[in-house]
């Protein structure tokens, strides 16, 4: 009877039963057939083999219903299913459609209801709800994004004991949403985003935009471009081609509407704009609580968290923000990358020697033009033994790849790491710093440098630090928050250990909640556009 299954263009079999007794003693041959069948068909269920262990140990007995009738717990899961969507996931991931047709089947008015006396059908409707169970175990555990090279959860499989444990657990204790409570992310930044959801999907605007292509010169960008406008109301019409004009206008519009700089110009920022529509909103809001779910389950008591999109930091301690700085990250062509570490060093009026890449990509072509610009910018070059080179002796044009000296700005008020840096370790070469280019934190869009993270209120992470060192000395000397201040005023350079290592994250995150709003930041380096397209591209 489930053969014709197999076929899109056939109904599957019924097998039509006279009592609810009748139906509860073929209920197992009829789930253990339907789930052999989808053993052979991968298209049927997504968790197959482990729907399998799940009936196996039960008898194959209905798990969700009985007797014609939805158990509480079948019904509970069924509405989880239906508000996915408040978890960052998305129903249809979970046989949403077919569910909800059988469910209606099941309960319409008709004369007859022969649907509610199919027990095949009753047998599909209870494997797919043990389907949709385990996938979200899965989904809300461990999220639906791959381990990567900063992920620092460690159980990064879920075991076949893990889906059956919960199973066993939900049977006994019969509340779906306090299981989903014990297995989610405990982030304060998970909480609050979620706290935002409802909200956002009840002002949601579910219209879908035209997506404006890459390819600027083609006639296919402009006339995606008009009908995009005239859809979001900036533009009167799109039957007739616009002029340029009328087009800069109507880009302007949409640029002083959505806060970013208004040139009336289709840059990449302005493009991504006219992409992100509250759907493509909400996948960002998806991947965003996934990523919380690659952190440790358990973040430590203080650590600093700097998230690139967003442009700001915090250090963060038992779930409150002691210090909030903006912040200047990488510009996209030399991004900071994300990573784990831990502050370890402090350095007062620090020297700058300018990574290999930046000296490749742009100071390299300037000094081939003119050897002098060096010491316009304030730098010097540096022999393998510690002297100081004139530049106007190498001879330029034979380096390509890299030269066989250092690049090295001295310490000041002029130098660009400012006059605090904070050292952590890590394969990037990269820091937190001050900046001699202040006026920079004042620009909304702030992907600016060249890989380092500049921090705005640096004194107050500095100082934080000093304390956090003075709470932990346990009696060994520290460096109090006055000598440091002493140091800075004097112009000193020195070098502060840091005994109590606060840990850091830098991460990236295109999604907020705040006081239970969600606040979306620009996908500066297009992370979250890769993840949308490989990961999501059926939503």
């Amino acid at each position: 009877m489930f053969a014709s299954c197999k076929s899109k263009n056939k109904k599957p079999g019924t097998t039509i039963v006279n009592t609810p007794q009748e139906m509860q003693q073929k209920a197992p041959d009829l789930i253990h057939d339907y789930v052999e069948l989808a053993l052979k068909d991968n298209k049927l269920l997504s968790q197959a083999s482990l729907v399998q262990m799940i009936y196996e140990k039960n008898n194959y007995q209905a798990a969700w219903s009985k007797e014609q009738r939805w158990l509480p717990l079948g019904d509970s899961l069924y509405n989880f299913i239906n508000d996915a969507q408040l978890f960052g996931l998305f129903p249809e991931d979970y046989h949403y459609k077919e569910l909800k047709t059988i469910r209606f089947d099941f309960f319409k008015d008709s004369a007859v209801k022969a649907d509610r006396k199919d027990a095949s059908l009753w047998a599909r409707a209870d494997v797919m709800l043990t389907d949709a169970f385990i996938q979200l175990l899965k989904d809300i555990k461990l999220g639906r994004l791959p381990q990567d090279s900063v992920t620092l959860r460690k159980d990064s499989v879920l075991s076949d004991e893990f889906y059956q444990y919960q199973f066993d657990f939900l049977q006994k204790n019969g509340s779906v949403s306090k299981l989903v409570s014990l297995l989610e992310p405990k982030q304060r930044g998970y909480k609050l985003l979620k706290e935002g959801i409802r909200k956002f999907l009840d002002s949601a605007d579910n219209k879908i935009y035209t997506v404006v292509p890459e390819l600027k010169d083609s006639s296919s960008f402009k006339k995606s471009l008009q009908t995009r406008l005239y859809e979001g109301g900036f533009l009167a019409t799109d039957s007739i081609a616009a002029d340029s004009l009328h087009i800069a206008a109507a880009i302007k519009k949409f640029q002083l509407k959505k806060g970013i700089t208004a040139d009336g110009k289709v840059g990449s920022t302005t493009l991504r704009m006219l992409n992100l529509s509250d759907r493509e909103k909400f996948i960002r809001i998806a991947i965003s609580m996934d990523k919380y779910k690659m952190l440790p389950e358990k973040m430590p008591d203080k650590f600093i968290w700097v998230n690139l999109p967003g442009f700001y930091m915090q250090l963060i301690n038992k779930d409150t923000v002691e210090v909030l700085s903006r912040i200047v990250c990488g510009k996209p062509l030399t991004r900071t990358p994300q990573l784990s570490s831990a502050i370890s060093e402090m350095i007062t009026y620090p020297q700058w020697t300018v990574p290999t890449s930046i000296i490749v990509k742009e100071i390299l072509p300037a000094v081939k033009k003119n050897p002098g610009y060096l010491a316009r910018k304030g730098f010097s070059l540096v022999d393998g033994e510690g002297n100081e080179v004139d530049p106007y002796t190498v001879t330029w044009s034979k380096y390509s790849k890299g030269i066989p000296y250092k690049v090295v700005q001295g310490s000041g008020d002029d130098n660009a790491l400012g006059i605090l840096k904070f050292n952590f370790n890590n394969k990037y070469s990269v820091y937190l710093h001050d900046t001699n280019q202040r006026y920079l934190f004042s620009q909304s869009s702030r992907a600016l440098s060249h890989g380092c993270v500049r921090v705005q209120d640096w004194q107050s992470l500095a100082n934080y630090i000093l304390k956090n060192d003075s709470l932990a000395s346990s009696g060994r000397n520290y460096i109090k928050t006055d000598s440091l201040h002493s140091w800075l005023t004097r112009k000193e350079k020195h070098s502060i250990p840091v005994r109590s290592r606060i840990p850091l994250f830098i991460r990236y995150f295109t999604a907020d909640g705040n006081n239970g709003n969600i606040i979306f930041y620009d996908d500066i380096y297009g992370e979250d556009k890769w993840l949308r397209e490989r990961y999501f591209a059926n939503k």
